[in-house]
């Protein structure tokens, strides 16, 4: 045990590290090394730790059983005032974990000052934001697949729907919306499985590390482990409380996560604009003008994109902290929860938003189709059409070119295009094209694995929902 790590909580007095110190610290010091405003959300966390603490101490003899009884039931009282919203905290005691021995020695009296033995503030707070991000994270891939769920509802009950696909958004080749969003499904997939990965890797304790180097006290680490739901302890001391690669990795998948989002919040914005027209957002999901009493902003799907920046921003931030860091603790890892609990927040509030909203969102299939259609999305499939006819697809592609202009100058699309008209361009075309370029034969026809016939994108949708309730 360190020497700061002893000394009981005294009300009102000096800190509980105070023992050397001969002058009080200065004012704009304590207010910076106070993080009491960001950690408290981890008090129920630390009490569980506290917990499991105090029942292995008494277990291995480190307290006796009238202590270690009076230590439990001390913080079970803590614990239930905690969830009815009993508890305050104070800048005075600097942070959840001083707080909360502070409260439980006024409780308890000087008895609580034994719960701290073997442990420090170092190891203790490792373990808090594992078990609080452990919690987090689940909720959070839990948000992922039901977004998932979503997603493949609106693709069943649009499967018909035909629209343009893009390439540097101009109009290239039509796709089912079904086959639009089954892209962002996978994608959340994956997103779902990189979550999953930063909990097996987070699936370790850290308790019983001490300062950096352990303690002499004969302690379990293995059971108050198993107490937490840990799979594991640490390996090594100096690696437990001097790293924070879980979180920097739980950090790294919500800014994907939030970039996918991101694409599709740049999707729907885009659809949803007077010149698409795909979609028509709800009003519960979009703002108006305080000038022109026309507009149907997309303020929502706009916040989403920008707080992807956010998230990103606490990724930066919480790699820029660790970068130069010797080991073991530094204080500057005390900078490792704003960001990272404000990412978390920032992610859940956005899967929540657009498992919300696209329930709601109204598909304008006929502007849909339009599109595809006015776009000209079936001229690869014409020119492939005149290479089978024995065209040379060199002079298909130059054809079809001519016919996209004389559709464009009588503003039509090319099935709109009489086959006097296309004879006029080669006398080689006959009427078996008006076949080819209807827009179910072109997107049908792409009849491969992941691509977009109606059969493939029917066995994509089975496929999916197994995957989520494997």
């Amino acid at each position: 045990m360190t020497p700061d790590d002893d000394l009981p909580a005294t009300p009102g007095a000096a800190p509980m590290w105070g023992g050397r110190f001969e002058e009080a610290t200065d004012a704009l010091v304590k207010r910076m090394n106070a993080s009491i405003g960001v950690d408290q959300r981890m008090a129920r966390e630390d009490l569980i730790g506290s917990l499991a603490h105090a029942r292995m101490l008494t277990t291995t003899g480190v307290l006796s059983s009238e202590d270690g009884s009076t230590i439990e039931a001390g913080l079970r009282s803590l614990l239930t005032d905690l969830e009815a919203g009993r508890l305050s905290f104070s800048e005075e005691y600097e942070d959840i974990h001083m707080n909360l021995e502070h409260l439980l020695t006024e409780r308890i009296g000087p008895v609580g000052g034994r719960l701290h033995t073997a442990r420090s503030r170092n190891d203790q707070v490792a373990t808090d934001m594992r078990l609080y991000v452990r919690e987090r994270v689940t909720t959070l891939r839990a948000l992922v697949q039901d977004l998932q769920r979503v997603l493949l509802d609106l693709a069943e009950s649009h499967i018909s729907v035909i629209m343009p696909g893009y390439t540097h958004l101009q109009v290239a080749q039509p796709v089912r919306l079904s086959h639009h969003l089954l892209a962002y499904q996978q994608m959340l997939s994956r997103d779902a499985g990189r979550l999953a990965d930063a909990l097996v890797r987070m699936d370790v304790s850290p308790l019983g590390s001490g300062a950096l180097a352990g303690t002499t006290f004969p302690i379990d680490r293995h059971q108050t482990a198993d107490m937490l739901g840990f799979g594991a302890v640490s390996a090594n001391s100096l690696d437990a409380v001097a790293d924070r690669d879980y979180a920097i990795e739980v950090l790294s998948a919500l800014a994907i996560v939030m970039m996918h989002l991101s694409r599709l919040s740049e999707d729907l914005i885009i659809w949803s604009s007077q010149e698409f027209g795909f979609v028509t957002l709800p009003d519960a999901f979009t703002t108006g003008s305080s000038m022109m009493p026309q507009k149907k902003n997309p303020d929502a799907c706009e916040l989403v994109r920008g707080k992807t920046g956010r998230v990103y921003g606490s990724l930066m931030g919480l790699l820029t902290v660790m970068k130069g860091l010797p080991l073991s603790y530094n204080k500057d890892m005390q900078e490792d929860k704003e960001g990272l609990f404000d990412a978390l927040d920032t992610a859940e509030d956005c899967l929540r938003l657009y498992i919300a909203m696209l329930p709601r969102m109204q598909v304008n299939d006929a502007r849909m189709r339009r599109a595809a259609a006015a776009g000209f999305s079936n001229a690869t499939d014409l020119a492939d059409h005149l290479v089978r006819s024995g065209i040379p697809f060199r002079e298909a592609h130059h054809v079809v070119g001519r016919l996209v202009s004389l559709a464009l100058s009588r503003g039509v699309t090319l099935e709109e295009l009489t086959l006097q008209q296309m004879q006029d361009v080669d006398a080689r075309i006959d009427g078996s094209v008006f076949d080819a370029l209807a827009l179910e034969t072109v997107v049908d026809a792409r009849d491969v694995v992941g691509g977009p016939a109606r059969g493939r994108v029917l066995d994509a949708l089975a496929a999916a929902r197994a995957a989520l309730e494997e």
